[in-house]
């Protein structure tokens, strides 16, 4: 896989850029760089005298040589797929021809695992530090609810702060970031003793005590299973100045709840205020990896970009939390070879295993991924998405892997388990402690991740001059052939560092986060 990058790289830096991209001398397709029109002739380097046979569109696959119907077909020299007709060379490769398949797949535990090189020269950001050590790159004040039946009582208490509502409210207090509720659907109607409970009780936990928060609320309806008490006992949290509840029926009704909350709030307000950036050694930075709305580019451009930032962060002793499960199936064994032990890697293989049962147990099939705007954009299956998502997570040592919304404590390339729905996945790996999400897109999405900021990175340079409203930088040069992954991966390493100092991204100026905390909802609801 790192040699398909690498070639990719060159490909990319190569003058008189081809109409196609070649991942891997042994790949049966190429991508188009541009849209290929039927009878034209791809005469480039490795694709001499191949015509193409129909309309190819950007970021779509065309053969390279004749397949047979039932072969594998291969992208970045591995499997993501298998033809289900015969396949001439110059043929568009997309879902009418290719499925998917089972194949053996060697996971070679720790094979290929090799000692990260600290950075010669440590760098630094500008955090804030915590009475505890702990290090934000954001100040908030967070709203968090038990249940359901306590979220517009939060949302009120927050609005009555929102910057665009009440500007004077915040105006003395310009180191806090804002007031944010994060509410869910969740939280009553459930078994008390069950997974789907302690799930929520341990994503709020991380929430309740991320360092991007400065103080916590916790706003209860009074009645439901998941009781604010048993809530905090079970993660080990006490009440105190910076971390608060009640309960609406406690408080007397909506009315008086809100107007209790207004006023705990605006006690909160001058102690977070205190907070100052101050610089600190990148190693404190935790970053979240996601890829959303994902195209045939994403695997070539913004992925590996990231995952050249990514490798740049661990060398510094930072940590980086590659996610989103069913989104690695058919690509796992690229990560086992690389974890740091054999035990290690069987982790990972325990989830991909967790996730083959659950699927059956509902009916579903891993390979309902891609989404429709995936194959839009060129991706066929779940494997050759796989195969570019987890290119996010660079080079380095698989250190450890953590159930959802764990705290990560590893310092290096960490994973954990999560649905692919990017939200879920993102609010797993915030309570996990990410301080930061770094988030690719091929087909446009729109996401922020209250109370950390999320970078968005483009794939291409149409959807950065179509979008850019929402993006933070553009991976397009890459397949455009004017930049290399190792130049786009320092430059997205900087962009990193400057948001975490507190330079906002664009989810964060248009006010998105409250929306996306989605809790991964497990369990039966009765």
């Amino acid at each position: 896989m790192t040699e398909a990058l690498n070639q990719a790289a060159a490909s990319a830096g190569q003058s008189g850029v081809s109409r196609v991209i070649r991942l891997h001398r042994d790949d049966d397709v190429v991508i188009a760089r541009v849209q290929l029109v039927s009878g034209s002739t791809i005469s480039e380097e490795g694709q001499d005298g191949v015509k193409v046979v129909g309309l190819i569109p950007p970021g779509h696959k065309m053969a390279v040589r004749a397949i047979e119907a039932g072969a594998p077909v291969r992208r970045y020299g591995q499997i993501i797929g298998f033809a289900s007709q015969a396949i001439l060379p110059g043929q568009h490769v997309h879902s009418h021809n290719l499925a998917m398949g089972d194949f053996a797949r060697d996971y070679a535990f720790s094979q290929d695992a090799v000692a990260t090189a600290a950075a010669a020269a440590p760098l630094t950001f500008m955090g804030i530090v915590r009475a505890d050590g702990r290090v934000a790159t954001r100040n908030y004040i967070g709203i968090l609810t038990s249940v359901n039946c306590s979220a517009t009582v939060a949302r009120a208490i927050a609005d009555h702060f929102r910057r665009d509502i009440h500007p004077e409210m915040l105006a003395p207090y310009p180191q806090v970031d804002g007031v944010v509720a994060l509410t869910h659907g969740q939280g009553c109607a459930v078994d008390a003793e069950g997974e789907g409970l302690a799930v929520l009780q341990r994503t709020l936990g991380g929430y309740a005590c991320h360092p991007n928060f400065s103080h916590v609320l916790v706003v209860g309806l009074g009645c439901e299973t998941n009781q604010i008490s048993q809530l905090l006992a079970t993660q080990g949290l006490t009440q105190s100045a910076q971390l608060r509840s009640f309960s609406i029926q406690d408080a007397g009704g909506t009315a008086k709840a809100v107007a209790q909350g207004i006023a705990c709030v605006k006690d909160m307000l001058a102690q977070a205020n205190a907070a100052q950036r101050q610089p600190v050694p990148v190693s404190h930075l935790v970053v979240g990896l996601q890829c959303g709305g994902s195209d045939g580019y994403s695997g070539i451009s913004a992925n590996p970009a990231l995952g050249a930032a990514v490798d740049l962060l661990v060398q510094h002793g930072g940590t980086a939390i590659l996610s989103e499960t069913p989104e690695i199936y058919g690509a796992e064994h690229l990560l086992t070879r690389r974890a740091v032990t054999p035990a290690v890697g069987q982790k990972l293989v325990d989830r991909i295993h967790w996730w083959e049962a659950h699927c059956e147990r509902h009916g579903a099939q891993m390979n309902n991924n891609p989404s429709a705007g995936n194959k839009a954009g060129g991706l066929t299956t779940v494997l050759e998405k796989s195969l570019g998502g987890i290119s996010k997570g660079g080079s380095t040592n698989l250190v450890e892997v953590y159930e959802y919304a764990m705290p990560v404590s590893a310092r290096g390339l960490v994973f954990m388990d999560t649905p692919g729905y990017d939200p879920v996945s993102a609010t797993g790996q915030v309570a996990g402690g990410a301080n930061m999400i770094c988030f690719t897109t091929g087909r446009g999405s729109a996401y922020g991740c209250a109370p950390s900021p999320s970078l968005k990175l483009a794939t291409n340079t149409a959807l950065w001059e179509r979008q850019s409203d929402d993006m933070d930088f553009n991976c397009g040069p890459i397949v455009d052939g004017t930049l290399s992954i190792a130049q786009a991966g320092a430059a997205l390493f900087q962009l990193m560092l400057d948001v975490a100092s507190g330079t906002q991204t664009r989810s964060e100026l248009h006010g998105y986060g409250q929306n996306e905390f989605v809790p991964w909802q497990l369990g039966t609801i009765t």
